[in-house]
């Protein structure tokens, strides 16, 4: 006889929202580093899995199959292994608030768009013994934000990302900086600081250290491509329709943010609208094989959709990827 069908997992709108949040929880599948035996599943069966090093054997306490047997031969002494438990979760968030992020064309800018995704994507990493860490890359400077725990603590860094300085403003805090700092280097610092293996979230349009030439080498892929090594790491690319398209809309000027170089562009040229349109799906393109090449998850959020429900197809996608390995059948019939 075949196997029983296993039964139809209920939709969103079936749930109450207690169990909504818990099934658009984001699923980390990298190892973690923590001490904490919290509600998060570890990757392996029992207390941990990640080694911690070595102490003396407790007789009646310690179970003889972790012995570090290594140790024992060396010292002469009777050592048991001990390790880390893998569920305490800390996510650090890259926000990119540089004058690109400042443009808009729909009912929310780039910015706006982001601190929308920065607080979709705390509360859904929000629990007990985890940890939220930021680091805003603004036109004057880096500001970080030491990771803590907590719904205040989100609430802190959301206010912060709101308002942080834009072209034009100055924040008191950041002192003057030579110039505008790269989305490489904010990368790299990253790297440096998160120290346990976690979440590391990028939210940005990724045009920074674009190259006109897509065969030449992205200036942000190699400290990504670091950061994916250790850790799980999200790319948020924030795009806007106007970014992708022209529309014929007669005389526009033009003005880069991060430059101050105007040009005036004559939108009525159909010709001109569909070369723009081929080289702005060419540069997202690159962009996207960038953070392929990078072992970077890739969410494409844009200005003028329903951020939120593209959050949620996201979520879910990856959630029924991690699940698939343990949800296929063994095989055969019963």
């Amino acid at each position: 006889m075949g196997r029983r069908p296993a039964p139809a997992e209920p939709g969103l709108t079936e749930l109450t929202p207690d169990q909504r949040l818990r099934r658009l929880e984001l699923t980390v599948t990298r190892r973690l580093d923590g001490l904490l035996h919290g509600e998060r599943r570890g990757l392996l069966p029992g207390p941990g899995s990640e080694p911690a090093g070595s102490r003396e054997y407790r007789p009646g306490e310690d179970e003889v199959r972790r012995m570090d047997w290594s140790v024992t031969a060396r010292t002469t002494v009777p050592h048991v292994r001990e390790v880390d438990a893998d569920r305490e979760l800390t996510t650090w968030l890259l926000v990119d608030a540089s004058a690109s992020m400042e443009y808009g064309t729909a009912e929310l800018d780039k910015r706006e768009l982001a601190v929308a995704a920065v607080a979709t994507i705390g509360f859904l990493t929000a629990g007990p013994g985890n940890r939220l860490g930021a680091q805003v890359l603004t036109p004057y400077g880096l500001r970080r934000m030491p990771p803590r725990g907590g719904r205040t603590h989100l609430l802190g860094l959301l206010r912060a990302l709101l308002a942080a300085p834009r072209v034009g403003g100055r924040d008191p805090d950041v002192p003057p900086a030579s110039g505008p700092p790269e989305l490489a280097e904010a990368l790299a610092a990253v790297c440096r600081v998160a120290h346990r293996r976690g979440l590391v979230v990028v939210v940005s349009d990724f045009l920074d250290g674009l190259p006109d030439d897509p065969a030449a080498p992205v200036a942000w892929e190699r400290p990504l491509r670091r950061l994916t090594v250790r850790h799980q790491v999200l790319a948020v690319e924030v795009t806007d329709p106007r970014e992708l398209e022209l529309p014929d809309v007669g005389m526009i000027t033009l003005a880069d943010p991060e430059t101050g170089e105007h040009r005036e562009v004559w939108t009525g040229d159909r010709r001109l609208r569909e070369r723009y349109a081929a080289a702005a799906a060419a540069q997202r393109d690159q962009v996207r094989q960038a953070l392929r090449r990078a072992g970077a998850t890739h969410l494409a959020l844009r200005t003028d959709r329903d951020w939120a429900a593209d959050i949620v197809r996201h979520v879910q996608a990856q959630r029924r990827l991690a699940l698939a390995p343990a949800a296929a059948p063994a095989g055969g019939v019963a």
